[in-house]
């Protein structure tokens, strides 16, 4: 073969293993023109592409105008992590709300429900459910993403989710593997480890991925942490103890292994984000996800002239491109024949608001039922923590807004750690003065992971015993306040939920 038709070839190899990202909301020239060459076959949407699922129909037809096999993308768990209503909040409630109402009909019905909306947008691949089992409740990734902290709970529900939204259309993706539950570094920004023997792992993260394979999903993302039990030097990402010998061997997983997002610092801050393709590929993974902070075409070419090169100096096996890309061409083939034998349905529903009243817990301190339901406008008072980078700071979630509307006249002040920091007496003025002679409701989010907001909390309840709080987080067992809810999850139809319990609207 002539020098010149091998990198040709190559190139396109590399391509097919790319899922990249892109700016804008119509198709960039970049990646029409690649889609074009036969090689590119995948790419990922972010919320920066996204205005209304009108205009994701129309760009998702622009994108299979080349390729009518092109396989879609998106990071959409519904829940904290939305993509299509980053701008507006979910309608629907997370995996938590999910799992806390424990009816396995309810989550395959509103999976379903983000089947049909992603088939209706040209959307054939998403990157849902996390089957990770949240054993650390201080975890500051997965959290209210997961099912829960009991396997059997994420297991029968992680089969749930992939039911629905396969029924609809679109191809699920069971993630993060082995399992990101048990951690406390969040792999955006440094390199989690998980302590547990392979015995424990094996009981306990496990599971739900089996459950996964079970119900067919085809897809399985994995994880930027370290399973010493496996193998105790490389991620598990480019690790093929994991990826090949433990998915594919012992688990018996023969679809196809994306990546997380491989600008993550778990991984490029000691290979680079080029060196970790490269690992990654050669250790068993078929597709690489890159776009978040890194889109564009100058990050592309950087990773394809990456792998071309690796196999030119034999860094990376022929055969293990050869192979990964096969197993990409082979999944957008059936994902698109599936995507194509589902009729488009525009038919809303209200399953979301159905899910999150279930979800809603009350406790209620022995005397203290005359606080609710609230008369007159409160003033509420939102604790707002740093999110992780899987959830898009811009969407609205809380429940002053969906309160201020049944009860007009509502105050409130939202609050983050540095503003408290900043300012000695701001809880005071900005928190408990606009109070007086009214109804206090305390909006927390993870509390129990912060700290600086479960003392301004307690500083706030230690004035106003009477008030209401609201945890829109993972809950930790305790109860504080008059009354306590508990939504298992920040979107904007759990919000209004918590709203409706307060005004007495349910």
């Amino acid at each position: 073969m002539e020098p010149s038709s091998r990198h040709d070839r190559l190139t396109r190899l590399a391509e097919t293993t790319l899922q990249p990202g892109f700016v804008g909301t119509t198709v960039p020239d970049w990646v029409r023109r690649r889609i074009a060459g036969g090689g590119l076959t995948s790419v990922v949407l972010f919320g920066r592409n996204i205005v209304d699922p009108e205009q994701v129909a129309r760009l998702t037809a622009e994108l299979r105008a080349e390729n009518r096999d092109l396989i879609i993308a998106i990071d959409e768990e519904a829940g904290d992590v939305t993509r299509l209503e980053a701008w507006t909040g979910a309608s629907r409630p997370g995996n938590l709300a999910l799992g806390a109402v424990d009816d396995v009909d309810l989550t395959e019905s509103v999976a379903r429900d983000i089947g049909r909306e992603l088939h209706a947008a040209g959307i054939s691949l998403n990157y849902a459910p996390s089957a990770d089992v949240n054993s650390n409740p201080l975890n500051p990734v997965i959290g209210a993403r997961s099912f829960g902290a009991r396997t059997d709970v994420v297991s029968r529900h992680t089969a749930a989710w992939v039911r629905g939204l396969q029924s609809a259309g679109v191809a699920a993706c069971a993630k993060h593997f082995p399992g990101h539950g048990d951690t406390s570094v969040d792999s955006h920004h440094g390199l989690p480890q998980v302590s547990a023997s392979a015995e424990e792992i094996a009981a306990t993260a496990l599971p739900p991925f089996v459950a996964a394979m079970e119900a067919g999903v085809r897809v399985v993302m994995t994880a930027h942490l370290l399973a010493p039990a496996y193998d105790p030097e490389l991620p598990a990402t480019l690790s093929p103890r994991i990826l090949v010998d433990l998915l594919r061997g012992e688990l018996g997983f023969d679809g196809l292994v994306v990546t997380d997002g491989i600008e993550m610092s778990a991984v490029t801050a000691r290979y680079g984000i080029d060196g970790a393709t490269v690992r990654a590929v050669k250790g068993g993974a078929d597709a690489v996800c890159v776009g978040g902070e890194h889109a564009g075409e100058a990050t592309f070419d950087l990773l394809t002239d990456a792998l071309v090169r690796a196999v030119a100096d034999g860094t990376l096996p022929e055969a293990r491109i050869s192979e990964a890309a096969a197993r990409v061409a082979e999944f957008a083939a059936w994902s698109g024949s599936r995507t194509r034998a589902v009729a488009t349905d525009d038919a809303a529903s209200d399953i979301g608001l159905v899910a999150a009243r279930r979800a809603l817990r009350v406790l209620t301190e022995q005397g203290r039922e005359s606080v609710l339901p609230l008369v007159g406008a409160p003033h509420v008072v939102e604790l707002s923590p740093m999110m992780n980078l899987a959830v898009d700071g811009q969407t609205p979630w809380g429940v002053a807004a969906p309160l201020s509307d049944l009860l007009p006249g509502t105050t409130s002040v939202r609050l983050t750690e540095a503003d408290l920091t900043e300012s000695g007496d701001l809880l005071d003025r900005k928190g408990l003065d606009p109070a007086a002679e009214r109804s206090l409701v305390v909006v927390v989010r993870d509390a129990a992971r912060h700290g600086w907001m479960s003392a301004a909390m307690a500083r706030l309840l230690g004035s106003r015993p009477d008030a209401v709080v609201v945890e829109m987080g993972v809950p930790n067992g305790a109860a504080p306040g008059a009354v306590h809810l508990v939504t298992h999850g920040a979107t904007r139809v759990s919000g209004v939920a918590a709203a409706e319990f307060l005004a007495g609207r349910r």
